[in-house]
């Protein structure tokens, strides 16, 4: 079966960046539907349409059609009583960006000092050129159910409705199961 709208499409990957340093090692396969529902970024599906199990292919993707520039707008420092304790490096927080359109951005704890948090909204992968070493491994017809949540179901998939949280995330499974924008 070929890869077209509404088809499950199983993906072993490699992430690296453009000088081949790598990112994630894709231990899991990428299953996505196909077809325009930003289940995974839009070059690849472009790369992989109408190809078939066993197609590979390296492609890079440059920030514009990957997760965008590096915006140094999005770096604030907070007063650390503002925010929860404990707070460490890494830890996540919604927000909204100074300035910006009243959306919601996810702000990534950067660095904690003794009374200041520096917090990122940026893309971890912003201003990235990025390379994926694609290998198509199962394609399936979409479920009807499938199609109309907008993503799939079942192993490495998402269970539920697209507005649900995901707990127990692994990591990559953001170009598993959540919109990349």
């Amino acid at each position: 079966m070929k890869i077209a709208k509404n088809t499950v499409v199983s993906v072993n990957y490699k992430l690296s960046d453009a000088q081949n340093n790598l990112i994630e090692d894709g231990a899991q396969p990428m299953v996505y539907l196909h077809g325009g529902y930003e289940n995974t970024l839009p070059k690849i599906e472009e790369e992989l349409d109408g190809k078939d199990v066993g197609y590979t292919s390296t492609i890079q993707i440059e920030p514009d059609d990957a997760f965008g520039d590096y915006d140094p707008n999005l770096v604030k420092v907070e007063d650390r009583k503002r925010l929860p304790e404990p707070i460490e490096v890494g830890m996540q927080f919604e927000g909204v960006a100074e300035g910006g359109d009243d959306e919601p951005v996810i702000f990534t704890v950067t660095d904690v000092a003794d009374d200041k948090v520096v917090l990122d909204g940026n893309h971890p992968l912003a201003g990235m050129a990025l390379r994926f070493e694609l290998s198509v491994i199962d394609v399936r017809e979409a479920t009807a159910e499938e199609v109309a949540h907008g993503h799939v179901h079942g192993a490495h998939g998402h269970h539920g409705h697209a507005h649900d949280e995901i707990e127990d995330s692994e990591p990559g499974d953001h170009f598993r199961s959540q919109p990349l924008q």
